[in-house]
C-alpha cells in the first residue's frame, strides 16, 4: 500500500513538474517572441513616422510610450496564460496606481512635463542647452525624465519637471553666438593700437564670423591696466574651438608686437620720523 501510494505521488509530482516546465518554456518563447514582434512593430512604426518627417524628438517620445504600452500588454498576456485573471490582475494595477500616484506624485508631474515640453518645443534632441541647473546638449526626452550630456560626456539625466519649472536656455536657438573673453593690458600700452590689432588677428581665425563683426573695447580698468572685452561670434559648432583660439592669438600676437606684459605691481611709500 506504500508502495503503491509513494509510486502515485512520484507520478504527480513528475506531471506537475513537466507542466510546469512546459508552461515556463512557452513563456520563455511567448516573451522572445512578443520582444521580437514588438521591435518589429516600433520599426514599423518610426518609419512611418520619419515619412512623415516628424521632428526625432517626437520620433523618440512616440517610441517610448509605445514601446513600454507594448510590453504592459506583453507581460499581462504572459500572466493570462498562466491562469492569472487578467481582470484581477488589471484591478491589482490600478490598486497599486492609485498607492503609487498618492507615494510618487512626482512620476506623473514629470509625465505631464514631458508632454509640455514636446508640445511647447523650448528645445530638441541635439540641441545644446542649459536646463535644471545642467549644461549640455540634449540626447533624448524621455517618458519621465530627459538625458543631456555635459561637455565632459557625462550622461545627466533631469526630471522633465525640473526641466520645465525652471529657467531653460537654448544656446542652438539662434544660428549664431558671441564668444565672451576678457584680456588684461599693462597701464604702459597703447591701448587704441592694441584693440585693433586684435579685432584684425582675431578675425582671421577660421570659424568666427565677419557679420556680426569682432568687437573689442575697453570693460574696465584696475591696478594693473585697462581691462578689453574681446567679443569674436561664431557659429555653435565651433563654440569652444573659437574660445581656445581666441585665447591663444590674444597672447600670440600682443607678445609679437612687443606690448608690455601686464604685471601687477604696488608702491610701498615708507615715512621715517
Amino acid at each position: 500500500m506504500k508502495e503503491i501510494d509513494l509510486n502515485r505521488i512520484q507520478e504527480i509530482l513528475v506531471t506537475a513538474a513537466t507542466d510546469i516546465g512546459l508552461k515556463i518554456l512557452v513563456a520563455i518563447a511567448f516573451w522572445v517572441i512578443g520582444r521580437w514582434l514588438i521591435g518589429i512593430a516600433l520599426s514599423i512604426i518610426r518609419k512611418g513616422l520619419e515619412a512623415q518627417k516628424l521632428d526625432t524628438t517626437i520620433l523618440r517620445y512616440v517610441g517610448s510610450v509605445v514601446s513600454v504600452t507594448l510590453n504592459i500588454l506583453l507581460v499581462v498576456g504572459i500572466l493570462g496564460y498562466f491562469g492569472i485573471q487578467t481582470t484581477s490582475f488589471a484591478a491589482l494595477i490600478a490598486t497599486a496606481g492609485v498607492a503609487i500616484g498618492a507615494t510618487w506624485a512626482g512620476l506623473l508631474s514629470n509625465f505631464a512635463a514631458g508632454v509640455f515640453v514636446i508640445v511647447l518645443r523650448p528645445f530638441k534632441v541635439g540641441d545644446f542647452i542649459t536646463a535644471g541647473g545642467v549644461t549640455g546638449t540634449v540626447k533624448e526626452i524621455g517618458l519621465f525624465s530627459s538625458t543631456i550630456y555635459t561637455p565632459d560626456n557625462i550622461a545627466t539625466m533631469i526630471g522633465n519637471t525640473k526641466i520645465l519649472g525652471d529657467t531653460i536656455q537654448n544656446f542652438s536657438h539662434s544660428p549664431y553666438r558671441r564668444v565672451d573673453l576678457k584680456c588684461q593690458l599693462s597701464g604702459a600700452t597703447d591701448q587704441n593700437a592694441a584693440m585693433a590689432l586684435l579685432r584684425e588677428k582675431i578675425a582671421t581665425i577660421p570659424n568666427v564670423l565677419q557679420d556680426p563683426a569682432v568687437e573689442v573695447n575697453i570693460l574696465e580698468f584696475n591696478l594693473v591696466g585697462p581691462v578689453l572685452a574681446v567679443r569674436p561670434y561664431c557659429s555653435n559648432d565651433f563654440y569652444w574651438q573659437v574660445y581656445f583660439d581666441s585665447n591663444r592669438i590674444m597672447s600670440e600676437s600682443l607678445a609679437a608686437a612687443e606690448f608690455p606684459a601686464p604685471v601687477a605691481s604696488q608702491n610701498m611709500i615708507v615715512k621715517q620720523n
